[in-house]
């Protein structure tokens, strides 16, 4: 009788499959979606922290403004309307390259 019982309990054990497919899956998440996620933003820090004064660029709130002025932790932005307003060098997102018009460009009919 206690034979019986252990061997009932062996066969419902964790099927090493389960076990196997669980990390499968974490893995594929890990690769497809955290990895590429997390170098975005590393990318975007980078980028945001490259930024010089004279530059145009765009925070993470929407507006877009001229550098002034930079610190370590601070980027005082001039808009377009010519307001000065400070802002944390983590709120920007990224610079905006000027967008260049050939003369040539305007003359398509």
């Amino acid at each position: 009788m206690l034979f019986l019982a252990t061997a009932t309990a062996a066969k419902h054990g964790v099927n090493p499959v389960f076990i196997l497919l669980y990390f499968a899956v974490f893995g594929a998440m890990y690769f497809f979606y955290i990895r590429p996620r997390s170098q975005r933003q590393k990318a975007a820090r980078q980028s945001a922290s490259k930024v010089e004064v004279g530059d145009q660029v765009h925070t993470i709130g929407g507006l877009i403004g001229t550098v002034v002025a930079k610190s370590d932790d601070h980027v005082t932005l001039r808009t377009a309307s010519g307001v000065e307003l400070d802002f944390v060098s983590k709120a920007i997102a990224r610079r905006v390259d000027p967008v260049v018009v050939s003369p040539n460009e305007g003359d398509q009919h």
